[in-house]
């Protein structure tokens, strides 16, 4: 499926995201964690959890985002199986995408979020956030892993501009 996107080259995505605040997204049909990283620092912090399964409402959260942070891109989290198969799931991500894009104008990259919920919940816990107490925070916690994935190799992700 990614591979029908159309694709910035390595080279040029550099060039034209050499700065700037980047939104994260592990987008899910009921909850959407958000977080935020800087382009020039090379970090993600958690931002939040749009917790609503209404598009309308999300869609209006995402846009007051969009005006407070203006970011030059968005990370989606994109869903597949351990062995690399394409998730079923995948198809709303690249949807989700895609209404970003069209509504914001925002470039869109996907990273591949495999374990990123894991790695999410592991950092709760040695925070000290453990079992009912982390289901505030796991879905921004897992963007903000998604987020920092695309940060370490900005090379790793499909783009729609």
């Amino acid at each position: 499926m990614l591979e029908s996107l159309p694709e910035k080259s390595p080279k040029q995505t550099m060039q034209i995201l050499s700065a700037g605040t980047v939104l994260g997204f592990d987008y899910g049909l009921k909850r959407i964690g958000v977080a935020v990283g800087d382009l020039m620092l090379n970090l993600a912090h958690p931002l939040e959890t749009i917790a609503s399964d209404v598009v309308a409402i999300r869609f209006a959260r995402i846009g007051e985002l969009v005006a407070e942070w203006k970011p030059v891109l968005a990370v989606i989290g994109m869903p597949a199986h351990d062995d690399g198969r394409e998730h079923a799931f995948a198809s709303s991500c690249l949807r989700f995408g895609r209404r970003l894009h069209g509504r914001f104008g925002l470039p869109v990259s996907w990273v591949d979020e495999r374990y990123s919920s894991a790695a999410a919940s592991m950092a709760l816990h040695e925070a000290g956030v453990r079992g009912r107490q982390q289901k505030s925070s796991l879905d921004q916690m897992a963007a903000q892993q998604i987020l920092q994935l695309y940060l370490d190799d900005r090379n790793c992700g499909h783009d729609i501009t």
